[in-house]
């Protein structure tokens, strides 16, 4: 067997810089791209280092110690970060998550947490602070983060047999100690709590019942997420994936449930109620049911360049503009213009390509511009 190389330092580095465009954009609260999607959530990632290794994100075989992190230099400050995210919300985003990687990684959070709560939408109002964690450092955390302006927290959990969750974890963490953050996440005040399980036929798909035998009736919303071909690492195939139609009808066969309605425009996660009033499950079908027609999400690398799309080949790099003597209304301008030029729809795409379609093909990776 061949040693199997992948250059994913290049793959960062794959980028079209952000340029001014001659006729600048003023913003009035909503821009729109070619396919009349406007923007409204932000999703930015704060570093691309975790401290688990789960073989569908960061693989221990690829992301091992000889691993080239991101220099401290390269990340973006969080004064940089708060200017950008600034314009995104002169444009009419309303929403903004932090990912990582594991975010909590990064030294002194709360502080960026403080001035992206500063800041306000285009019609005055506070916006939607949100973070997605494994869970890790979440009980010794989750006080600090209420406290400078987090509202909510996504925990990502694959299961509750800790023996299943250590081996996917790959860095033996038990899953009592999520468990503890969440339930420190709860007391803190952050939430509404959602837990996200990516389900993977043949390694977690038997966690399915008991995920949602243990947070019925808890006030969290746990969410199934189809196994996606993210990036290039995680050796995806589809027979892997277990379309999220099946997750609903082993879940129904025991806990019925009944169909509920989006909560937002552009929600990802298709929404069930238990027929007992005693809580919900969402699925979110990114494989087998796309839901590009109305994805509003933009992202944005812990270096400064803006993705729009999760299954993106190439950012633009807005870092040169922010660390150069671009003014914030030619930030705003460059910021309106890439998304004016986006026609992504990967996932409607994929439904109609062979199998082999994709193959070679390099995407960014999740564990750099999160999920």
């Amino acid at each position: 067997m061949s040693e199997r190389v992948i250059p994913l330092i290049d793959q960062r580095l794959v980028s079209v810089p952000a340029r001014i465009p001659q006729i600048g954009t003023t913003p009035i609260g909503r821009v729109g791209d070619q396919l009349g999607r406007p923007l409204r959530d932000l999703r930015i990632s704060v570093t691309d280092r975790c401290n688990f290794r789960c073989s569908y994100c960061m693989p221990k075989d690829i992301f091992d110690k000889d691993y080239p992190y991101l220099p401290h230099s390269s990340l973006l400050t969080f004064e940089e970060i708060t200017r950008v995210a600034r314009q995104f919300v002169a444009h009419g985003v309303q929403k903004i998550r932090l990912t990582g990687g594991e975010p909590l990684l990064r030294k002194n959070l709360e502080i960026l947490i403080e001035q992206l709560a500063a800041l306000r939408t285009v019609e005055g109002q506070p916006l939607d602070i949100t973070l997605t964690t494994n869970g890790s450092l979440l009980a010794r955390k989750a006080l600090a983060l209420k406290a400078a302006g987090l509202q909510r927290v996504t925990v990502s959990l694959d299961g509750l047999d800790d023996t299943i969750f250590r081996a996917m974890n790959d860095v033996d963490f038990p899953v009592a100690d999520v468990l503890d953050g969440i339930a420190a996440a709860q007391a803190a005040g952050l939430g509404p709590i959602k837990v996200n399980m990516v389900v993977k036929r043949g390694t977690n798909d038997h966690e399915i019942l008991p995920m949602a035998r243990h947070f019925k009736g808890t006030g969290i919303v746990l969410r199934f997420i189809e196994y996606m071909d993210v990036g290039a690492t995680n050796g995806w195939r589809m027979d892997e994936v277990l379309p999220s139609a099946e997750v609903v009808q082993r879940i129904h066969r025991e806990l019925p449930l009944v169909q509920l309605g989006a909560s937002a425009p552009g929600e990802t996660a298709e929404r069930w109620g238990y027929a007992d009033g005693s809580g919900e499950i969402g699925v979110i079908s990114s494989v087998t049911q796309a839901f590009c027609s109305d994805c509003n999400r933009a992202r944005l690398s812990t270096e400064g360049q803006l993705y729009l799309c999760l299954f993106a080949s190439q950012g633009h790099d807005l870092r040169h503009l922010i660390r150069g003597d671009a003014t914030d209304e030619q930030l705003a301008s460059a910021i309106a213009a890439i998304w004016q030029g986006r026609g992504d729809r990967y996932s409607e795409l994929r439904a109609s390509l062979p199998p082999e379609a994709g193959a070679g093909t390099r995407r960014v990776e999740m564990s750099y511009i999160g999920g």
